[in-house]
């Protein structure tokens, strides 16, 4: 088999693969997590800039309709205060 017949990923070109990717998580359920990972280690910086990223992925006008949608908006929310928590740790006394 020539270079020509293989694309760039070693499949035979032409070939469906045998095993396709699986992608068990959606894009914002991933960023998501790494907002929690990005939390857990103390880098609000970066923490803000996913949960930004997640709230224009969750508020853009949907293609398709979703019955997540709900849940989605409440994450966000958690999200939030989750992160003003950690900024503001005073203001969890009363």
């Amino acid at each position: 088999m020539s270079d020509e017949e293989r694309d760039l990923s070693g499949r035979d070109a032409g070939r469906a693969p045998s095993n396709p990717p699986r992608h068990t998580r959606r894009l914002s359920d991933k960023i998501l997590i790494a907002f929690h990972h990005a939390c857990d280690q103390g880098d609000f910086e970066v923490a803000e800039e996913l949960l930004r990223i997640l709230e224009m992925m969750l508020t853009r006008r949907p293609v398709a309709p979703d019955v997540n949608r709900r849940k989605n908006m409440e994450s966000l929310v958690a999200a939030h205060e989750r992160l003003w928590l950690l900024r503001h740790p005073d203001s969890n006394e009363s």
